[in-house]
């Protein structure tokens, strides 16, 4: 008979606000009354070895410092120094975009997760000492927002709150509310969560007063996941009010846009359109009210939009985005009224370029929040090997090796032939001039990602991920549970659990089996299980453990040649290469001198072999094999001529992940390549 294990929570006062104790996770569900799942403690995931291990110690000592670093010291940027101005302990004015506020508390969050695992002194301190200057800068109407603050302190004549749809306010202060429920939980404190508090207040009394001004303003809405994160730590209804209202008032929307999503209501949208940021946010907050209310219309939504994305307007590499600058609706009417310019954005269905690929990396971090919080909602896996396809690929392409350097776009295929200059760099940079907002984003979720590991529902555990890792709990009913995930994954498929404590009756375990995976096993203590292995779904191994006991999962990691749908017309005839939930590419510093990546034809019987590298301390598996190159011959000028025929050259190259690109110098890079029969 399997224990049931039912999640609980219990309240105490804090400052006059009832503040729920509770399970200390990321996105805490643990009392959503619509949640199947729900994440462990922050702190209860360790990485030991092997890939996050290496990574997170990447982000620990040099994502973090280099990036914080930067933002203070104003000379390079102006995120902490805006603080200091409108706080009156500088002079000066406001520097930077408006959502330049909203940059920093993710590099806030990304310190705070830092010092979770770490439990450094000084980095605790320095957080407190941020967190005064941050507080200093609040109205006493519990407003905060630098661009306007420094205005009013300067002139109080000038510059109202709300006073501009892109000045970002409610985006800043979602990333507020999300950096301080992180760091209440973490710390116990509540210097950063009582300044959260009074911005939350403040947005609630303008919801209840002013919802008309409100809702002109909700552009990337990170404030929806922030809201509810409030009413999940604090318990207050008024969040949870909130939170529902400012989804009801985008009908409320002057001349609204598809590229804010807001040109017709929410619960009527089927489609993911408009800027792939602002769209993610939007739906991972949308996602998030469903697990405390359970409004159908809300999932009827959500699950059309998701479907739309994932099996039409979605990279290989869980990118979202293709487009910089396009059109929307297009191509669906005579009449011009409709057509509605659109800006880093999805474009049509199908419609997935790789030279111009925009994929900014904080829509693409927005694509895995919002299938997390899908996840928790049905505990269905196409949310989870969603997930793992940005982990693996376009989240981590957007930082180097090093930690040091940073994509604010994402293409999947680089050509330094194009006549043409595009918009962003495709060279790494360490800070993206105007537009940071992508650095700290990847930093804070690459801190992250422990979170993702596990989960609990009322049946069990749940294995999302695979990782070199320790999971040390305790569960509802009081009982201790603790395992050591070893494994090499994802360069191999060999996982072994070992079980150290558990609890005394029979207990369930969940084992996600990755969508592209086949010939799965599992073997417990050495014995085989005949258990139902199906990709894409989570496996239930359900025994009484003991100390000592040992779960094997064996995920065969051949390298796979990938087709893409006919009607993706930029990869048509061509293939990608993928080695479990990896992506790979060709650059052109692994090809002979003076070729061409244009002139490479993949065949289909390729027989492909990982080999071990290592470059900047990180190390990671390439795949050596044969391919052809055709002639190559200059094409000066010409846009069309005959077929030259005859010449094939066989030739070995090396394929890298498609994450590592760009950590060997400048140079050509492509996912997609022909196939030749």
């Amino acid at each position: 008979m399997v224990k049931r294990l039912f999640l609980s929570f219990h309240i105490f006062l804090l400052s006059g606000i009832s503040i729920i104790a509770q399970q200390n996770s990321l996105v805490n569900t643990s009392g959503s009354p619509y949640a199947k799942l729900h994440p462990l403690n922050i702190t209860d995931v360790t990485w030991t070895n092997g890939f996050w291990a290496e990574r997170f110690s990447v982000c620990e000592h040099s994502m973090v410092p280099f990036m914080m670093g930067m933002y203070m010291n104003d000379s390079i940027s102006h995120g902490f120094a805006n603080f200091e101005i409108a706080a009156g302990l500088k002079q000066g004015e406001h520097v930077g975009p408006p959502f330049h506020d909203g940059d920093f508390y993710k590099m806030l969050e990304a310190l705070i997760m830092v010092y979770s695992v770490n439990k450094d002194e000084k980095l605790d301190r320095q957080i407190d000492s941020i967190i005064t200057i941050i507080g200093k800068t609040q109205r006493a109407d519990g407003y905060i927002h630098t661009p306007v603050v420094i205005k009013q302190r300067n002139d109080t004549t000038k510059k109202k709150e709300f006073a501009e749809r892109l000045d970002f306010e409610t985006y800043n202060m979602g990333h507020l509310m999300t950096a301080a429920c992180a760091h209440y939980r973490i710390t116990g404190k509540k210097n950063l969560l009582n300044i959260a508090i009074k911005a939350t207040d403040f947005l609630y009394y303008y919801y209840k007063n002013k919802a008309f001004d409100l809702a002109q303003n909700a552009i990337c809405p990170s404030h929806y996941m922030g809201v509810i994160e409030m009413y999940r730590t604090t318990g207050n209804p008024k969040y949870l009010e909130l939170a529902e209202g400012l989804i009801n008032i985008r009908s409320m929307v002057v001349k609204g846009t598809d590229d804010n999503q807001d040109r017709i209501p929410f619960r009527q949208q089927r489609e993911a359109v408009g800027h792939a940021v602002r769209s993610n946010y939007l739906y991972a907050g949308a996602a998030d009210v469903f697990l405390e209310t359970g409004e159908d219309s809300l999932m009827m939504a959500l699950d059309a939009i998701w479907h739309d994305m994932t099996e039409r307007k979605m990279y290989i590499t869980g990118a979202c985005g293709a487009l910089y600058n396009g059109v929307s609706p297009d191509g669906t009417t005579y009449d011009q009224k409709p057509v509605q310019q659109v800006h880093q954005a999805f474009g049509r269905d199908y419609q997935l370029p790789n030279l111009t690929a925009h994929n900014e990396s904080c829509a693409n971090i927005g694509n895995l929040l919002w299938n997390w919080r899908m996840f928790l909602a049905t505990g269905d896996a196409k949310y989870t090997d969603i997930m793992e396809q940005v982990m693996y690929n376009s989240l981590l392409a957007g930082v180097s090796l090093d930690g040091k350097g940073y994509f604010y776009t994402n293409p999947l295929a680089v050509s330094n032939n194009l006549p043409f200059v595009l918009r962003w760099s495709k060279v790494r940079e360490p800070y993206i001039g105007y537009c940071n907002c992508c650095p700290p984003n990847t930093i804070r979720t690459v801190a992250e990602i422990q979170n993702y590991m596990y989960s609990l529902s009322s049946e069990g555990l749940w294995v999302n991920f695979f990782g070199g890792s320790k999971l040390k709990t305790s569960l509802p009913d009081k009982s201790f549970l603790e395992i050591e995930q070893i494994t090499d994954y994802p360069w191999n498929g060999n996982i072994k659990i070992n079980i150290i404590s558990a609890p005394k009756d029979e207990f369930p375990i969940y084992v996600r089996i990755p969508g592209w995976a086949s010939g799965v096993s599992i073997s417990i203590n050495g014995q085989k299980k005949k258990i139902s292995n199906i990709p894409g779904k989570y496996t239930i191994i359900s025994n009484i453990w003991k100390k000592g006991d040992i779960i094997q999962i064996d995920i065969p990691m051949s390298a796979q040649l990938i087709v893409s749908n006919p009607l993706v017309e930029e990869t048509k005839n061509q293939v990608a290469i993928r080695r479990g939930p990896v992506v790979f590419c060709l650059e052109s510093c692994d090809i002979p001198d003076n070729s061409d990546l244009n002139n490479i034809r993949i065949p289909e019987n390729i027989e492909l072999t990982p080999e071990l590298n290592e470059l900047n301390g990180s190390t990671w598996y390439s795949l050596i094999g044969k391919v052809y190159l055709v002639k190559h011959e200059d094409w000066g000028g010409q846009l069309y001529r005959e077929l030259d025929k005859g010449y094939n050259q066989e030739i070995e190259v090396r394929f890298v992940p498609y994450y590592v690109w760009g950590n060997r110098g400048k140079g050509d890079m492509s996912v997609w390549l022909p196939l030749t029969r």
